[in-house]
């Protein structure tokens, strides 16, 4: 199908949707040409159906209404070759929309119909009777239960019971006050860029993910059709995401996913870690997928897959780390000598709010009764390692590790970096901050230099890289690597032998690890 615009939308340059600036990363607008790529995932039949309904459910430029209304424009041609008799049927009967804002609302019914009225005497629609058209925004409360969360979304009261003038971020969609409005209505093709995400307080990785919930509403809908773009972390981690990544993992009614490591190939001025993907959902599918994955350098690749496998319950997005997974999969995992989140019960914030921590005491010189600590001072790009002295009482948790050699590795840093901020060597006697996982205990210095040898290693990091989804590191994500004997030191040389990697795989590991420094 051709992407340029019947006539009734006059082709400007440029679009003015090209060049429209985001709301935020969470409410991310959708390019055209990316709105059309995701269109033509859709059989070629639907555009000449005039009975077929489209849907969606978080509508922000309009964009996807738009490109859908000019495909029918010409694929219905033929069944009503009057052009003004068939817009009206195609804007009254056949293409609908649910805005996210009153303004992104405003914004959609301008690109669609031309005007923000649909019975504006500029609509190109002459059919409604009302300023809303088929593109509605309606009044929306959250449902709160009695820990102060949500029903529907799960959002904090705290942050979304602003009262009048505040936005409550309350989709009609998922929250199913839509219906007020369309009533029981069989949509067929339900497609969209969701909301990504709803601050609970934290920030980034923090924040609730919100997509998984249009997903699973629209599913439940159970049209013939369902697309969608959204940040591919779910397929290896996302808080409160494990249920939902089931659900979507055993679905064989996904029949396509076009994936991008680096999200900024489809959103040029959006960062969001861990990359993007749009799927096409079909009822009638019932096999493999059709997988495309994009890595960072910019090449592509396509396969017929599964999402399952018997390895983990994350998805592989690059088939090819798949065969060395297999290889390496048999023996003790590596993730048994890694912590979980806040070793020692001390958080991040220690040394910038000790105001915060009243009851710990600090020095900064070496004293009796005190434990060397690690952590940082500054935030983001600022932050940098410190350490000072704590007084030993003030830790209640990890005790038996203090006296043990281990490993300090920082718990965040770039998800596309294959080379990690330099691992502490923890001796006796020192203990961290929730900034960092804790590796080990281990019983001798040697057995220590031993471990940090082989996570030095490409073979580790690469094993690493395949499970991360996101900025945050967690003991999880080490769950693919297997562990060794560290009483000796380790060399990729050593490891390929050791799991009879093939000289493909070998040159896919040293083609996408860096060196370390």
């Amino acid at each position: 199908m051709s992407t340029n615009r019947s006539n009734i939308y006059k082709n400007y340059n440029p679009d003015i949707l090209e060049t429209i600036a985001n709301l935020s990363n969470d409410e991310v607008f959708t390019p055209p040409k990316l709105a059309n790529e995701i269109l033509d995932l859709l059989p070629e039949e639907v555009w000449s159906n005039p009975n077929l309904t489209f849907l969606d459910p978080a509508v922000k430029t309009g964009i996807f209404l738009r490109e859908i209304t000019s495909r029918l424009i010409d694929g219905l041609a033929d069944q009503i070759p009057d052009l003004q008799e068939r817009v009206n049927h195609i804007l009254t009967k056949q293409v609908f929309g649910i805005g996210i804002t009153e303004l992104t609302t405003l914004m959609a019914r301008r690109t669609v119909y031309c005007s923000m009225t649909a019975n504006g005497p500029y609509s190109i629609c002459t059919e409604f009777d009302d300023e809303k058209g088929n593109i509605i925004f309606p009044d929306t409360e959250h449902t709160w239960d009695k820990n102060g969360r949500c029903e529907y979304c799960g959002a904090n009261k705290d942050s979304y019971d602003g009262g009048a003038g505040r936005e409550n971020y309350a989709y009609p969609f998922i929250h199913d006050n839509f219906k007020k409005e369309f009533g029981n209505m069989k949509f067929d093709v339900i497609i969209g860029n969701p909301p990504y995400q709803l601050s609970d307080g934290g920030h980034g990785d923090s924040a609730k993910p919100i997509y998984n919930e249009f997903i699973d509403k629209a599913r439940e809908l159970n049209p013939k059709y369902i697309s969608m773009i959204v940040p591919s972390r779910w397929m290896k981690g996302g808080k409160g995401l494990s249920s939902f990544r089931k659900s979507m993992i055993n679905d064989k009614r996904i029949s396509h996913i076009i994936d991008y490591q680096e999200a900024k190939e489809v959103f040029p001025t959006v960062n969001l870690d861990g990359g993007v993907c749009y799927f096409l959902w079909d009822h009638k599918h019932d096999d493999k997928l059709s997988y495309v994955y994009n890595d960072i350098q910019g090449n592509s690749s396509t396969i017929k897959r599964y999402l399952k496998n018997k390895y983990s319950e994350t998805v592989f997005r690059d088939f090819k780390q798949l065969s060395i997974i297999e290889k390496t999969n048999n023996s003790k995992k590596f993730s048994e000598i890694v912590s979980y989140r806040n070793p020692f019960g001390i958080g991040t914030d220690l040394f910038n709010n000790p105001e915060k921590y009243p009851e710990i005491k600090l020095k900064d010189v070496k004293d009796e009764n005190y434990l060397l600590i690690f952590g940082v001072l500054g935030n983001k790009g600022g932050a940098k390692r410190v350490q000072k002295y704590i007084y030993n009482k003030n830790i209640k948790k990890g005790l038996s590790s203090i006296n043990k050699y281990k490993l300090f590795y920082s718990k965040a840093y770039t998800i596309t970096a294959t080379v990690p901020p330099k691992v502490i060597k923890g001796h006796p006697g020192t203990v961290s901050t929730e900034t960092f996982l804790k590796i080990g205990d281990f019983n001798t210095e040697d057995e220590m230099e031993n471990c940090l040898s082989y996570m030095n290693t490409k073979f580790f990091r690469a094993l690493l890289s395949f499970n991360r989804a996101s900025f945050i590191m967690s003991k999880g994500v080490f769950e693919l690597i297997p562990l060794q004997d560290f009483s000796k030191p380790w060399t990729d040389e050593e490891l390929y032998k050791k799991y009879k990697l093939t000289q493909e795989e070998i040159d896919y590991i040293e083609n996408n690890i860096d060196p370390m420094d």
